[in-house]
């Protein structure tokens, strides 16, 4: 693991820490009993104190009434209903602040299509447990890492962009794009985030490195989506919306604390 910062957030380990996993939900209606399930499952058999938030972000098919039908059944999770669509980013934050309001520690940030394998929970809650680091990002790009079922077309522009960015971030993450991720709260309280899309990744990326959060990375595999259709769009707008918070971060300097 690759760890940057020297913040002033607690060096001992986190024994009062919580962990929530927010999954935000956009027209999913697809996988997301699914989804609710198997993460509860795995929660409630290794991190019983654990809590799963679910935002369904202002969808227009069945999204909100079979999350409806989960949580009249006394499935374990807790839900975030916007009534209009915020996207990504806003429906991240907005789960991120309801978890902090109850008190929770960590944010584990995972998308609902299971390509960020629920497996991993409890290795991400064994880094973060520790009090050494702020940010834990799922990678690609480390020993153990990959890529499987995804097109080349789409591997060679993630790692090539990627090279970029983790060299003008500097901040020893290899797979800075990855949405695959987990926050200590407190480092992005009072933040002003206001990125709707996918590039909200690198706007908390750069606001975590002006506040010197310290990070590390886990080996991840990324699984393709089952339906063979990703949300993601590689438009020149869209790339440069990702560069500009990374050129942005080159010259950016961590805030310190004692």
């Amino acid at each position: 693991m690759r760890v940057f910062g020297t913040s002033g957030m607690s060096s001992n380990a986190d024994t009062q820490a919580r962990l929530a996993v927010v999954i935000p939900m956009y027209d999913e209606e697809r996988g997301a009993e699914r989804c609710v399930r198997r993460v509860t499952e795995v929660l409630a058999d290794q991190l019983p104190s654990a809590r799963l938030f679910v935002v369904n972000d202002g969808s227009r098919d069945a999204t909100r009434p079979i999350l409806q039908r989960l949580v009249a059944e006394g499935v374990p999770f807790t839900f975030v209903d916007l009534e209009r669509n915020a996207g990504y980013g806003g429906a991240l934050r907005a789960g991120g602040d309801r978890a902090d309001r109850d008190g929770f520690t960590f944010a584990l940030f995972m998308d609902s299509d299971l390509t960020n394998d629920p497996a991993l929970i409890p290795s991400f809650w064994d880094v973060l447990s520790s009090g050494r680091y702020d940010v834990v990002k799922a990678s690609r790009y480390v020993r153990g890492g990959g890529m499987l079922g995804v097109p080349a077309w789409r591997q060679w522009y993630t790692i090539v962009g990627n090279r970029i960015a983790s060299l003008l971030f500097g901040m020893g993450i290899r797979d800075c794009t990855n949405g695959f991720r987990a926050v200590r709260l407190a480092t992005l309280r009072g933040a002003e985030l206001h990125e709707r899309g996918f590039p909200s990744i690198l706007e908390e990326l750069l606001e975590l490195k002006r506040r010197g959060a310290r990070a590390t990375e886990l080996p991840y595999v990324l699984t393709s989506r089952n339906d063979g259709e990703s949300k993601f769009s590689y438009s020149p707008r869209v790339l440069w919306a990702y560069l500009k918070y990374a050129l942005a971060a080159a010259a950016t300097r961590p805030r310190r604390t004692s």
